[in-house]
């Protein structure tokens, strides 16, 4: 049994050399995106994945490369301007970039809103309720008396 038969891919572990590419235009064929991509190294696959009842372009594709190095290079620009259109990529197994969740004090040095002072100035205890207008006030039944 060979290595590779784990793996989907016919090109075997492709976790660090398969780049995820969105944001294409519908009309981008799949030479575009290739022409694009070979200057970061050799290319074994490039893909542009189409709805498989219309034959149209989903604006998403695949560029699976020989090496790690070339991948890395490619996703070095995360936005590049493919086919007059501005993209984005990266490595395909990371999944979407996210922003990371704020931490504490903000980056640029200056205090959070959540911490004393912004404009919830939130202290851990309930704020009182607003008195109830003259004439207004709720009954309540008495259970059991």
């Amino acid at each position: 049994m060979s290595q590779t038969s784990y793996y989907r891919s016919p090109f075997g572990d492709t976790t660090y050399t398969k780049v995820f590419v969105g944001g294409l235009a519908w009309e981008t064929p799949t030479e575009e995106m290739r022409r694009y991509f070979d200057q970061f190294g050799e290319i074994l696959e490039a893909v542009i994945i189409t709805d498989k009842n219309t034959g149209k372009s989903k604006g998403y594709g695949f560029v699976t490369f020989r090496e790690a190095d070339s991948a890395t290079r490619a996703v070095a620009e995360p936005n590049p301007v493919i086919d007059g259109r501005k993209a984005n990529c990266n490595i395909a197994s990371f999944g979407r970039p996210r922003p990371s969740p704020p931490r504490g004090r903000g980056q640029t040095g200056s205090p959070s809103q959540y911490q004393s002072g912004g404009p919830s100035a939130y202290t851990g205890m309930a704020s009182p309720l607003p008195p109830a207008a003259a004439g207004h006030q709720l009954m309540y039944p008495s259970y059991g008396i």
